[in-house]
């Protein structure tokens, strides 16, 4: 059997996983033993019992694949090196996905990422009165719709260096968006960006002085890259994303391939586009395997759920928008049906 090795166990990893391991010899590479499902991991500040719904061990849904657990510190053309063992491979599909820089150093501040960190912030999150959320994107934006409906009487503000939040998408988005978490009281500052921070203040580059207990950093997204750095620093550009060609195969290499959040396809980095690029990617090796011609990726916008607390939402596609109740309980339902795909 070919061996196939996947780094990264987040929605790319774990679908290609799942794919491949009937017809090759799979070996997962994943820092955590669980797959999680990331667009929740959010609620888990102000409801850590959540976390339990979102998360399900690697071992569970995969029934042939090899599951090592730790972090990748090198790879070549021919293997990958975890632990200081080296594991060869036939083909290498590279989904380690990307994770929020953290340009300060203060202890009250906090990566908007993985839910085992963030469920313990619960308590710190309870004992403060002011909040600052940096970055109006999507994560900001979520994150500040779960801790403005949990907790009302919390201080919460948005620092934003855009003129508007969540502004690569449709102006009716924008608004409600805006609208709903101003209606919530949550304070607003766009067009600066927090550039110096000394315990419990905060200053902006144009000198605004911003005062909070805790902070989360939801922005500075950078990709997982640091693995390639000896061997294969060739396929990384300037942002030190992993550059594919129209296979999803990075270049100059036919056997391996990269999918998710780490590649250079200019699309919005979401769940849907890392499994949507995963399927292409899976697709791929079965043509090198039968001598097929390759399929090609074709970037494009997908459908995109912004929750703003648990009963609330907006639904973008293209340029159409609906907001409101509905879209609220989308994303509880698209949870429940991807986590019954990896649980049954």
């Amino acid at each position: 059997m070919k061996r196939v090795i996947v780094i990264g166990g987040g929605f790319a990893g774990a679908y290609c996983a799942r794919h491949l391991e009937k017809d090759f010899s799979v070996t997962l590479i994943d820092n955590k033993d669980y797959f999680e499902f990331t667009p929740g991991v959010l609620r888990t500040i102000v409801d850590p019992a959540h976390i339990r719904k979102i998360q399900v061990v690697h071992s569970h849904y995969l029934h042939r694949a090899e599951i090592v657990i730790g972090e990748v510190t090198e790879v070549s053309k021919k293997d990958v090196t975890v632990h200081g063992k080296k594991h060869p491979f036939d083909y290498l599909i590279i989904c380690s996905g990307s994770s929020y820089s953290a340009p300060f150093k203060e202890k009250n501040i906090i990566s908007s990422t993985r839910a085992i960190e963030l469920r313990a912030v619960h308590r710190q999150v309870e004992k403060a009165q002011n909040i600052l959320i940096i970055g109006g994107g999507l994560v900001g934006v979520e994150l500040a719709g779960e801790l403005c409906t949990y907790y009302p009487d919390k201080h919460i503000t948005i620092a934003h260096a855009m003129e508007e939040l969540i502004e690569r998408n449709p102006k009716r988005a924008r608004d409600y968006a805006r609208a709903f978490l101003s209606s919530h009281g949550v304070h607003m500052v766009f067009n600066e960006m927090v550039s110096k921070a000394k315990g419990n203040k905060f200053i902006t580059n144009k000198g605004t002085k911003i005062a909070a207990d805790l902070a989360f950093m939801c922005t500075g997204i950078v990709p997982n890259f640091s693995f390639l750095e000896k061997h294969l620093k060739n396929v990384l550009n300037k942002r030190n994303q992993i550059m594919v060609n129209e296979h999803l195969q990075v270049n100059g290499y036919e056997n391996i391939f990269s999918a998710g959040d780490v590649n250079d396809r200019a699309v919005e980095k979401t769940a849907q586009n890392a499994e949507r690029q995963a399927r292409v990617a899976v697709d791929n090796i079965f043509a090198l395997e039968y001598n097929k011609p390759l399929e090609t990726y074709i970037d494009k916008k997908t459908p995109l759920v912004i929750s703003l607390g648990k009963h609330t939402g907006i639904f973008v596609w293209n340029n159409f928008v609906l907001t409101g109740f509905i879209p609220g309980i989308m994303k509880t339902v698209i949870e429940k049906e991807k986590m019954f795909r990896y649980r049954f």
